[in-house]
């Protein structure tokens, strides 16, 4: 069991994970990704096979990367992942404002997917805070 204050919620409160899914942020991914995999079934967006490949793996890897991250035994190993984590959340974001540019998403899925994508980040940086002050 890995005892984690809530990052941004609560700072006095602390947390008790003892798997994976119960990490807000990996919750918060999971929705993200099914949203990505929505939003890529569409037509134009679908037959743009690299983009949707990359836009699906980078928004997995957020999720992927927090699950292996809390098991990789070491505080110091998940701040590690939740790194690549992070970025993989910024990699989404950057592919967004290539399928809004390409008109593969209007503005509103853009605004929605991003806010998505940045509040992940800020949990992932609240936790990877937290993390650091531990050691």
């Amino acid at each position: 069991m890995r005892k984690f204050r809530s990052a941004g919620v609560n700072k006095k409160e602390e947390v008790k994970f003892t798997k994976f899914e119960e990490i807000t942020a990996w919750q918060k991914a999971r929705v993200l990704t099914s949203d990505v995999y929505t939003i890529t079934r569409q037509k134009p967006f679908c037959q743009d096979y690299g983009l949707v490949d990359q836009i699906r793996r980078a928004s997995g890897s957020i999720m992927h990367n927090i699950a292996e991250g809390f098991d990789a035994g070491s505080n110091k190993e998940f701040v590690r992942f939740l790194r690549y984590s992070f970025r993989s959340a910024s990699e989404v974001q950057s592919q967004l404002y290539i399928a809004l540019d390409a008109s593969y998403i209007d503005q509103s899925e853009f605004e929605l997917l991003y806010e998505q994508s940045t509040e992940i980040k800020k949990i992932i940086a609240g936790l990877i805070k937290y993390l650091l002050s531990q050691q």
